[in-house]
């Protein structure tokens, strides 16, 4: 009995200690599976949860892949539980929120620091490739991000038809589309480049402008506008319509 108390008081101090460091500087400081443990801490009741944080790590690699991974593989970590897996996936929602709400009603063609902050946090680190739209209104300031399609992207999986009801729906004059590879290599297909074309165009003959398209890696960006490419299209898209 006396071995246990000491057991359960030295967790009960070592909880309190990352708790009171986060209170005086936040995560500063913190490593990836203290956070995680802090974060455990809260739906865990008198229990050490470092080694459940440090599972938790060891199986979805990342930080990012904690923070990514669905119900049931939370779930089958020791030490985890429903409770667990809930408050890990409401962080990743709340967070995701919080920047949407950050990038709303501002002009992010002229300042996209807010727009990349929020593409890589929501969707640089999924293991399945989506496709996100970016809905503007005509002082290019954003209405509403919405992920438009979800898997391998080819042009015919991608219906320009659909992204021209959800504009209109919108209210959009303008919008910035952005999809991930997870893979980690930002360089477009040949199918990335088809879509974005035939999207340019439909889009075009409606009244929307396309100003970007982004390929979000692990370590970067592509940037269709960046590379000339919506200038090119715009143009082939004159040449066609004189």
């Amino acid at each position: 009995m006396e071995t246990e108390k000491a057991s359960t008081h030295k967790g009960k101090g070592h909880r309190k200690r990352l708790r009171n460091k986060f209170l005086k500087s936040g995560l500063q400081g913190f490593h990836d599976y203290e956070v995680i443990e802090l974060l455990l801490s809260l739906n865990t009741p008198r229990k050490d949860c470092k080694q459940s944080a440090k599972l938790l790590l060891k199986q979805f690699k990342t930080f990012q892949g904690v923070l990514e991974a669905g119900h049931k593989s939370l779930c089958e970590i020791q030490g985890v539980g429903p409770a667990n897996s809930l408050g890990i996936r409401l962080i990743k929602e709340v967070s995701d929120r919080y920047l949407e709400v950050k990038i709303i009603s501002k002009d992010v063609v002229q300042n996209p620091k807010d727009l990349m902050e929020y593409l890589n946090h929501t969707i640089g680190h999924k293991k399945k490739e989506v496709f996100a739209g970016i809905f503007l209104d005509a002082k290019n300031r954003v209405l509403i991000s919405e992920i438009l399609f979800t898997g391998t992207l080819t042009t015919s999986s991608v219906y320009p038809r659909e992204v021209i009801i959800s504009a209109l729906q919108h209210n959009a004059a303008a919008i910035i589309f952005a999809h991930n590879h997870p893979s980690g290599d930002v360089e477009p297909s040949i199918s990335d480049i088809q879509i974005t074309k035939k999207l340019f165009f439909a889009l075009k003959y409606v009244g929307i402008i396309l100003h970007e398209h982004m390929i979000i890696g692990n370590e970067g960006f592509y940037s269709f506008a960046a590379q000339g490419l919506i200038t090119k299209f715009n143009k082939e898209f004159e040449e066609t319509n004189e």
